[in-house]
């Protein structure tokens, strides 16, 4: 239960206590400013409370963004503050410090509520304060101003506006102009029978896991119903983060949710594709499992360089400041959001080849296509950390350390290796690590199933990777190691398996692939959410990139093809257990423990 305490003169035919009312607060009504700090001290600590001046004249969905945001302690619009538990102490504070001055009385014409605002402002205390836009809110000071204002609120449809902000300010073209449209009035219609943005989340796994045994059967029927649930699973995908914004139901579990089942759904697909080109003669594993590598290289890309520059100073590069004078001209924008092939872009074109083409043809679309993206947008990122003058904290840095995932081996060997130049070649480490992954790559690529000399370049892999981390990772170009490491441990397993050539191997490297990629999914996600790593055992007890690259070679080298897959699967299930295990655990405690809510706009690509 959430609590208002409705302060100041009450104005015949006001709204207030039944907009109030229908957004779930429970009234209490307060005299003056003495009465209000009581009932403030009467509602339980763990519940949100509210002060609302009672001449606010305003749209109710400016009440709802200011009062009912779980994600901030503390927020406020023109008469009206509030405080969830975590932000109740600096409101309790803030009261007493009024009180005191004042004398316990509500001065006329002055709102209670602003004046706690200010005082919190004198406190350096963080108060959210939402964008409203058209939407009014305001506390007027006569008959003459309120009339205006009572106009000024008939005069906007607060709901167009509502539904409107539930579409993400910054998406693709095709969600932009072919779904968007639409999904809106689907999340509206989810919000008033009472469904939560976790529900469609689900709903929109279980429509991509139903495509994905759709394009499993191999079949051209299933093929095309596969084609049409993917566009649906990506049309739920949209609604329940508009469902989220406009129902205002946002929480730390739905933001993991959200993210992680947007890779599962994804990846799942490129399996069932793979099964269904089996079933039809055709062996395609290699490129389903180079598409996810690529994806997942992608995405490391944009979380490290985002992480690597989040707060750092002097920020500045002219290459930005040319993408800011192109963002200026409309038609370029859409253009380089398109050409990054974003979700939107790139579910569309999975679904109608997979419906029109073979999987074989929807592969080789894809891996172009991601490989054109990765290369641009690499390129301008790198373009970005050699123009610019940046000076990079400590939390960057330690950020880029966690999402290394650097295990025993690299951790033991780099407290030996502390006393190297402390930058590589042009300034990055990521020049440190680039030689033992390269020729890792390329022995096993070029050497015969059960060579040992991927052995030893694995062996030198492990020494660059600890030489790459014994350093802060703060130079210009050194947020490329994480990337690095994911490309070189994935491609070790993908071309070890592709070598072993037997059945089975692919699809458990596959698997392989896609255990350990979840376990850096959900790293980078309980950064973005301020939790932290995952903690060191489970890094530790996973091997970490270098150690696991080892244990394959070494596995590939001293087992028989058919061994080697089983060993693969082991490995596999042996991964997904443990880091499924404890990633619910984690994010499952999280949520129940009152975490802060979070909603993560989403990646592009």
């Amino acid at each position: 239960m959430s609590t208002a305490i409705l302060t100041g003169q009450p104005v015949p035919g006001s709204s207030i206590e039944a907009d109030l009312r229908s957004l779930g607060f429970d009234l209490r009504i307060a005299t003056d400013a003495a009465e209000a700090e009581t009932l403030l001290a009467e509602v339980p600590g763990d519940e949100r409370v509210a002060l609302v001046d009672a001449r606010f004249v305003g749209h109710v969905h400016a009440l709802r963004l200011g009062l009912t945001d779980p994600r901030f302690p503390l927020a406020a619009i023109p008469g009206a503050v509030t405080a969830q538990p975590a932000g109740r102490q600096a409101l309790t504070r803030a009261m007493a410090r009024e009180n005191s001055a004042g004398g316990g009385t509500t001065l006329v014409g002055s709102s209670l509520a602003d004046r706690i605002l200010t005082a919190l402002d004198a406190d350096g205390t963080a108060v959210h304060r939402p964008e409203l836009g058209s939407l009014v809110a305001v506390v007027p000071a006569d008959p003459q101003a309120r009339n205006e204002a009572r106009q000024a609120v008939t005069d906007v449809d607060d709901e167009a506006v509502r539904l409107k902000s539930a579409v993400k300010a910054r998406d693709g073209f095709f969600t932009t102009y072919c779904i968007s449209p639409y999904s809106r009035y689907i999340a509206r219609w989810c919000a008033r029978r009472g469904l939560t943005p976790n529900q469609v989340t689900t709903a929109s796994l279980i429509t991509a896991l139903i495509a994905a045994a759709c394009a499993a059967t191999g079949t051209r029927g299933g093929f095309v119903a596969a084609g049409v649930l993917l566009i649906a699973s990506f049309v739920l995908d949209c609604t329940d983060g508009q469902l989220a914004r406009y129902s205002l139901r946002y929480s730390t579990l739905g933001a993991w949710l959200d993210a992680t089942f947007d890779r599962a759904k994804e990846y799942a697909y490129y399996a069932g594709l793979a099964l269904g080109a089996a079933r039809g003669g055709d062996d395609v594993w290699a490129l389903a499992l180079g598409a996810m590598v690529l994806q997942t290289c992608r995405h490391v890309v944009d979380f490290s360089f985002n992480e690597a520059n989040h707060d750092a100073t002097a920020n500045t590069s002219p290459t930005a400041a040319l993408s800011d004078k192109l963002d200026s001209v409309g038609w370029t924008v859409w253009v380089r959001r398109m050409i990054v092939l974003p979700i939107g872009e790139r579910w569309a074109m999975i679904a109608v080849l997979t419906a029109a083409t073979t999987p074989r043809i929807t592969f080789y679309a894809l891996l172009i296509g991601c490989a054109f993206a990765a290369t641009y947008t690499t390129a301008g990122r790198v373009l970005r950390s050699l123009t610019r003058k940046a000076r990079r904290t400590d939390r960057a840095a330690q950020a880029l350390a966690d999402l290394t995932d650097s295990g025993p081996p690299a951790e033991g060997l780099s407290r030996f290796l502390r006393k190297l130049p402390a930058r590589g070649p042009l300034g990055s480490r990521a020049l440190v690590a680039l030689p033992g992954a390269a020729l890792l790559l390329a022995a096993a690529g070029l050497e015969p199933y059960g060579s040992v000399l991927p052995i030893a370049l694995a062996v030198l892999y492990v020494l660059t990777s600890a030489a790459a981390v014994a350093q802060p990772l703060k130079g210009a170009l050194d947020w490329l190691v994480p990337p690095m490491f994911r490309a070189a441990e994935y491609g070790t397993v993908l071309v070890l398996a592709a070598k072993a050539d037997v059945d089975g191997a692919l699809p458990a490297a596959f698997g392989l692939v896609a255990a350990v990629a979840y376990h850096h999914y959900d790293t980078v996600y309980r950064i973005r959410g301020d939790a932290g790593a995952p903690p060191a055992w489970l890094v530790r007890s996973l091997g970490g990139h270098e150690g696991r690259t080892l244990l394959v070679t070494v596995l590939a080298a001293l087992l028989t093809a058919s061994q080697f897959t089983t060993a693969l699967t082991a490995l596999a299930v042996a991964v997904a257990l443990v880091v499924l295990v404890e990633s619910i655990r984690f994010w499952v405690g999280a949520h129940k423990g009152g975490a802060p809510a979070v909603h993560d706009e989403g990646e592009t690509a």
